[in-house]
């Protein structure tokens, strides 16, 4: 059964289930995670690779979008694309999956338990490329929170605070890092939820 959390009651991971979900050489950070100012050239970063996705797989890719705070004007990220792909499917990998390794990217996670999440990696540009299945809720809530930190500027600069900070920290997994922002991220997603009409969980 398709769940929206991860295997801990607060929704993070384990190292067992990163480990689980984790296909080849797990990514890890070098201690600490380098978060760079914004950088304009990030949004034509994805525009390229949105175009490659949408001309490799056609009609397939049913939305391809950029998430994560690289597609926030302004925020301070790490130099590392979020792109989220919406196909019919994304349990029917052979759908997409051969199309994607033409472009260079490389399946790296799949999370059955986790909205069915399959993520694929770039090398250059660096990108992260999720693919859920069309109408899965998580896309949208990753898209409510990019709209709202684009136009929340309070609420952009104390994300990047906590990012920024948290930063700093030696971290065993990439994952353990994106864990330790639910809290600040659970309450700009109530404050997106409420002025969308929805009720954060």
């Amino acid at each position: 059964m398709t769940t929206d959390k991860r295997d801990r009651p607060d929704g993070t991971m384990s190292d067992s289930a990163i480990e689980q979900a984790s296909i080849g050489d797990e990514e890890r950070p070098a201690g600490a995670v380098e978060i760079r100012d914004y950088d304009p050239d990030w949004p034509m970063w994805f525009e390229a690779q949105a175009a490659a996705v949408r001309q490799a797989l056609g009609a397939a890719a049913l939305a391809v979008e950029h998430a994560g705070s690289t597609s926030v004007p302004g925020l301070a990220a790490k130099p590392i694309l979020d792109i989220v792909l919406a196909v019919a499917d994304s349990t029917d990998e052979a759908t997409y999956t051969p199309a994607l390794e033409g472009l260079g990217y490389d399946l790296r996670v799949r999370e059955p338990e986790w909205f069915e999440h399959r993520m694929f990696k770039l090398a250059a540009p660096t990108t992260n490329l999720h693919v859920f299945s069309a109408g899965c809720s998580e896309i949208g809530r990753m898209l409510r929170f990019r709209d709202w930190l684009r136009s929340n500027p309070e609420d952009r600069l104390g994300y990047e605070s906590v990012k920024r900070r948290l930063s700093t920290q030696a971290w065993r997994h990439v994952q353990d890092y994106a864990d330790a922002k639910n809290e600040v991220v659970a309450e700009i997603m109530a404050r997106a939820d409420q002025a969308a009409g929805l009720s954060s969980e």
